[in-house]
């Protein structure tokens, strides 16, 4: 299970949805891909725990191409703190106590241990 955000011309999220795992296909497509073909709109996949794309897309959000997030429309709701460690730097983005790796991958905080372990694939 995944959630999916659907854009307007603008970039404005009009729409979110639950939908299929994104690993699966539907006919041979991406889930991103056939939705947004399925509804002539631009669709996104967004996460529920903030995993990527910065914030889950809610109704009225703007996606940021360039920088490939979502956008708060209320500037008075901040992104919820993914971790007690994490704080927020100049920017407004919440940063881990140690920096990700750069090598390997793909990474996933370890609160317990305050540190990042490798997820294993599959």
């Amino acid at each position: 299970m995944a959630h999916y955000a659907f854009l307007d011309k603008n970039n404005i999220v009009t729409e979110v949805i639950v939908g299929i795992d994104e690993t699966e296909l539907i006919e041979g497509l991406d889930p991103e891909t056939w939705y947004g073909n399925f509804r002539g709109q631009v669709c996104k996949r967004t996460s529920y725990n903030n995993n990527i794309r910065k914030i889950y897309a809610s109704i009225g959000d703007t996606y940021d191409p360039i920088k490939d997030e979502f956008v708060s429309a209320n500037p008075f709701i901040p992104t919820p703190q993914p971790f007690p460690s994490w704080t927020l730097n100049s920017l407004g983005n919440w940063e881990s106590p140690v920096p990700v790796p750069t090598e390997y991958g793909p990474w996933k905080w370890n609160e317990d241990s305050l540190s990042w372990l490798v997820t294993p694939l599959g």
